[in-house]
């Protein structure tokens, strides 16, 4: 009877130990544009799969592009690797453009799914800091992405003439022609597939067994999704309107505090990633321009002109604002529309009200009796006195002595007293 309970224990424990020996690949997912987000994932990933001893690390790429510096990094990251990389172009249609050719000559392995492309690596497309770039610094940027790919090209031995290629003539090619000009190892119809045709492949002296491996995936951390959320020119726009609006807000409506805090924050924030993000200066002053004629609007009887002006100008600005060919660094006009009517109500109907409101003379209160003519009701002078106005007594002083009945004129107010001066005769 003993026996049956220790033969499955025997089992259990035999099952387990095979469970912890099974070969095991780790994956990721790349889909979009590369930005810091995605080098931080990728070079995390890499250190991950290390740890858990996998047989190599599978970075599924579908990307129109990136930003140079994190290309960068995740070159670094790859080829500095402990365990074998696989950058697999997938799933059909992908691409591997601009900064996804750099990643992707850069694996120890390189993959191709059916009708998918790689290359068009030209460095004004891959993006920098924003600035419009001169010939002579196009040229200088050319020849160092060209020399940086060739050096890739070198230590991965993949064809250097083509990776010159997809820089200087922004180059691009299908699976097949990768695969036959040796720039990809292989092509793979799905991920199984990929897992049988590697299976069995060298890297740097080791043999992966990838056959019947545990595909494992690695995800994002709350903090990589959140700055993976964030990095995108919609939500730099958004920051910028919320900028706009909050600082604004707070001039024309002194002493609201909560607008003016939130306008500050975005500020910094959208500081912070046009730092990253290839913004268009030009755009920028657009937009400033647009503010500017907004708020002319409301000191000026132009009868909506300059109204029409702002919203003109701020449109053109936002679609140069992020004037890059990949779709991905672009703001979309059902995003540009909305957000141009949406900034031309909020000055048209909030700021120039509340701009208007501070420049009008005072209709209420102490202010309006400056400049008024009243009685005295007693002797004045600079010890007190009273005058009689709106149906009130007030105090008064003034520096002249003023006899009982005499008219005077007020020249300020200052808490509950009047200063007066006698009225001049005409």
């Amino acid at each position: 009877m003993n026996r049956i309970p220790l033969a499955l224990i025997g089992l259990l424990l035999l099952a387990s130990v095979a469970f912890a020996l099974a070969e095991k690949v780790s994956l990721i997912e790349i889909d979009g544009a590369i930005g810091p987000a995605t080098a931080t994932y990728i070079a995390r990933a890499i250190e991950e799969a290390a740890r858990q001893d996998a047989q190599c690390l599978i970075i599924q790429l579908d990307t129109p592009g990136g930003l140079l510096d994190s290309t960068k990094v995740i070159v670094q990251s790859l080829l500095a690797a402990r365990v074998p990389t696989v950058v697999y172009v997938a799933p059909s249609g992908a691409s591997a453009a601009s900064a996804g050719c750099f990643i992707t000559l850069a694996a120890h392995l390189a993959a191709m799914a059916p009708a998918t492309n790689i290359g068009a690596a030209h460095p004004v497309q891959m993006g920098g800091a924003g600035q419009q770039l001169d010939d002579a610094m196009k040229k200088k940027l050319a020849s160092f992405a060209s020399s940086y790919i060739e050096s890739i090209a070198v230590k991965r031995g993949r064809n250097v003439e083509w990776a010159r290629s997809a820089v200087q003539e922004s180059a691009s090619i299908s699976e097949t022609k990768a695969l036959e000009l040796k720039v990809i190892d292989l092509i793979a119809v799905d991920r199984e597939d990929l897992l049988r045709k590697l299976d069995g492949q060298k890297v740097e002296g080791a043999t992966l067994r990838t056959a019947s491996a545990e595909v494992v995936r690695i995800p994002m951390t709350l903090r990589e999704r959140v700055f993976q959320m964030i990095w995108r020119p919609e939500v730099l726009f958004v920051l910028m309107l919320i900028a706009i609006y909050g600082i604004i807000g707070e001039l024309s409506n002194p002493g609201a505090i909560i607008p003016g805090a939130m306008g500050v924050a975005a500020l910094i924030l959208a500081l912070y990633m046009a730092a990253v993000l290839p913004i268009n200066v030009a755009g920028v002053a657009l937009i400033v321009v647009a503010i500017i004629l907004f708020i002319a609007e409301a000191f000026t009887p132009t009868f909506g002109l300059l109204t029409l002006a702002g919203i003109i100008t701020f449109f053109i600005g936002s679609l140069m604002l992020f004037d890059r060919p990949e779709p991905a660094f672009r703001l979309s006009l059902s995003f540009i529309i909305p957000a141009t009517l949406l900034t031309a109500a909020f000055f048209v109907f909030m700021v120039s009200a509340g701009l208007r409101a501070q420049f009008l003379p005072a209709r209420s209160g102490r202010e309006m009796m400056i400049g008024r003519t009243a009685p005295a009701l007693t002797v004045i002078d600079s010890s007190g006195g009273k005058v009689f106005i709106e149906g009130e007594r007030w105090n008064a002083v003034s520096d002249t002595p003023i006899e009982k009945g005499e008219p005077v004129e007020i020249v300020g107010a200052e808490g509950l007293t009047l200063k007066v001066k006698p009225k001049s005769k005409q």
